[in-house]
């Protein structure tokens, strides 16, 4: 059977290619997709930074406590009694040390160490207003003069220098703020709390603990 000359045939592609989906779509439904996609973007845009400032906050702006230490004591002169007239005098370089581990400076007042026998005060360093750089450790060394002299009752140093030591304490607090990124401050405080043993016998530091 031969065709009519009327008869209508499908129209190909200009291109030879058949027609895509995306091709097919109005333009309605193409800014339609596109409305999704960017919503998809600017979400995960805004959840990366959800992360980022958390982990800023968690991290970077998280304030922390400075540190505030002793470290190893160089004695300088150091003379006791004996157990009929028990009695201490002694000078020595104390190596104080402020910890900061924030990203901002610590700015603290002045203040100072004292240092107690049996509860005691028998002597106290200087410490002069100063700061800690960020991430840093400040180093202070004061010269310290002790003396037994101020002590009401001597049986007990009588007792612990028969034993070939002799044990003070040191107590100090730090205030201050800590500034971090040129901004915001936050108020912290720092103390020291340490013990000293000495040896007698050869005039040197035994053991030091900190709290």
């Amino acid at each position: 059977m031969r065709d009519s000359p009327h008869q209508a045939y499908p129209l190909a592609p200009s291109n030879g290619y058949p027609r895509s989906d995306m091709d097919s779509l109005s333009p309605e439904e193409e800014k339609r997709k596109k409305r999704i996609k960017w919503a998809i973007y600017i979400t995960a845009f805004s959840v990366f930074q959800v992360m980022v400032i958390l982990v800023f906050a968690l991290v970077i702006m998280k304030v922390r406590t400075p540190k505030f230490r002793i470290g190893d004591i160089r004695i300088q002169t150091f003379d006791t009694g004996n157990s009929a007239s028990p009695a201490f005098n002694m000078t020595f370089i104390a190596p104080i040390r402020i910890k900061n581990a924030n990203f901002g400076p610590y700015k603290y007042d002045a203040s100072s160490v004292e240092f107690t026998y049996g509860g005691v005060p028998v002597g106290q360093a200087a410490i002069p207003k100063s700061k800690a750089n960020f991430r840093s450790t400040k180093k202070l060394d004061v010269t310290v003069s002790l003396s037994s002299a101020s002590l009401q009752s001597t049986s007990g140093l009588a007792s612990e220098l028969s034993t070939g030591t002799l044990t003070l304490g040191s107590q100090g607090q730090l205030d201050g703020k800590v500034e971090m990124m040129l901004i915001f401050k936050k108020k912290k405080s720092t103390q020291m709390n340490c013990t000293v043993t000495f040896n007698v016998t050869t005039k040197s530091v035994q053991d030091t603990k900190c709290n």
